[in-house]
């Protein structure tokens, strides 16, 4: 395999980026494309945001919070009902407390702004692994309640694996889901097992 081919994500991620400030969203645009991400289009408000992620059907959405028209949260508020795209929030570092309400939003990851080109594949990537980890979720739960009730205990359960074995976020949850599948059981009751203790890796 080519160091090219091993640099570009496979298949391609679709990206919308939403940011007022044009030469932010120009910069983070070129950015993502020389990180071999597919950019899909580009918004300057929230609602032109929701428009422009309608019509390209992006994996991953990254909104600044501070937007006219409709700010990132409420746009990461309506994504998050639909259920089909991985939100990144983009941020100053000084607004920890935006960055928590967008988190209850369904935000995924977030970027910080001035932000680093290292900075921006770690959040893409774990606001992808985080949205495949939540539809994993929703295909075996019904109710958005329930949803929630079993996203906060695979958390926990996925907490104490990472603190005790050393395992990754990532290799926690394949953990869980392995196991589930195996035994032909919820991931919700793995995880059940998991936190009090009767079942480790």
């Amino acid at each position: 395999m080519s160091d090219e081919a091993e640099r570009y994500p496979s298949p391609r991620v679709r990206i919308v980026v939403a940011e007022d400030e044009a030469i932010i969203r120009l910069d983070l645009t070129e950015t993502l494309i020389e990180e071999g991400y597919d950019v899909v289009g580009a918004a300057a408000d929230g609602a032109e945001a929701l428009r422009v992620i309608s019509e390209t059907a992006p994996d991953v959405a990254i909104l600044d919070i501070k937007m006219p028209e409709m700010d990132g949260i409420e746009v990461a508020r309506r994504l998050a009902a639909q259920g089909e795209v991985a939100v990144v929030v983009l941020t100053a570092f000084s607004q920890r407390r935006l960055v928590e309400e967008a988190r209850d939003a369904g935000a995924l990851a977030y970027l910080g702004k001035p932000f680093n080109r290292s900075d921006i594949i770690p959040a893409v990537e774990i606001a992808l692994a985080r949205h495949r980890e939540f539809r994993a979720i929703n295909a075996q739960v019904e109710t958005l309640a329930e949803q929630l009730r079993v996203r906060k205990l695979l958390d926990r359960a996925k907490g104490l694996l990472i603190d005790a074995h050393k395992l990754s976020e990532q290799d926690a949850f394949s953990f869980i889901q392995r196991t589930a599948m195996d035994e032909r059981s919820t991931m919700a009751d793995v995880a059940e097992r998991v936190v009090d203790g009767s079942l480790a890796p």
